[in-house]
């Protein structure tokens, strides 16, 4: 699936910054017992998520260096 580089760049700017904040959030704000375990979990999922939006662009690259397209 090929997205457009603002879409790209959106899913990006939501795994990198939404996701890690929401998770710090959660934890300043309320001071839940077990918090700790949201920051990881969030953690967890940010760098499964940003290590497939990482294999994405790679091969994106890949196939833009084949297609002979500059940019």
């Amino acid at each position: 699936m090929r997205f457009s580089n603002v879409t790209y760049n959106k899913i990006k700017w939501i795994i990198l910054a939404v996701l890690f904040a929401c998770g710090l959030l959660l934890d300043i704000a309320y001071e839940w017992e077990g918090t700790d375990r949201i920051i990881k979990n969030a953690t967890i999922v940010t760098i499964i998520l940003g290590s497939i939006m990482f294999y994405s662009m790679v091969h994106y690259k890949k196939s833009d260096k084949r297609s002979g397209r500059v940019g």
